[in-house]
């Protein structure tokens, strides 16, 4: 009956949250898809999912649901959106940054090791000519980041060779 609370559910339990810290269009969320992987909210992320929100959508910075999940260490969003046909893992948003510049400079080692496993990319630069290599802020990430670029010019030297293998 008092406008100053209201009632809320969250990860199950209901209970009253102040008026003030729910924004007045609450109602109405543009991309509530995003909003779940910003917030590790699993159960909102599936409904979303259920309801055919599209997983490559971007929001008004150009980020999709996969960079917020990677920004905010929600490795069980994670999981869950690689599940999901033609995810998009190199999206680069306005500034340039992927999922994986995300997550290295957030300094997630486990949610880096998982894209890199998937196949994200790791030349791709941002707007300041950052890889996600340059960004990593812990040496977890930087390691895992290394090792896959020394394992991509490897694999395009193995590659050169064969070719030229071939030829002879």
């Amino acid at each position: 009956i008092d406008t100053n609370w209201w009632k809320g559910t969250c990860k199950g339990r209901t209970g009253l949250i102040p008026s003030n810290y729910v924004a007045e269009q609450a109602e109405s969320i543009d991309n509530p898809l995003h909003e779940a992987a910003k917030r590790g909210n699993l159960s909102w992320l599936r409904e979303c999912l259920d309801n055919r929100v599209g997983v490559n959508g971007l929001d008004k910075a150009g980020n999709t649901a996969l960079y917020w999940a990677c920004h905010g260490g929600h490795k069980d969003i994670v999981d869950v959106l690689f599940t999901q046909a033609n995810l998009e893992l190199n999206q680069q948003n306005k500034l340039g940054d992927t999922a994986l510049h995300a997550a290295a400079w957030k300094g997630y080692a486990d949610i880096v090791e998982m894209l890199l496993a998937k196949g994200a990319r790791t030349d791709l630069k941002n707007n300041e000519k950052k890889l996600a290599l340059d960004m990593a802020t812990n040496a977890a990430c930087a390691s895992l980041l290394k090792k896959k670029q020394t394992a991509g010019i490897s694999d395009f030297s193995s590659s050169i060779n064969q070719f030229f293998d071939n030829k002879r």
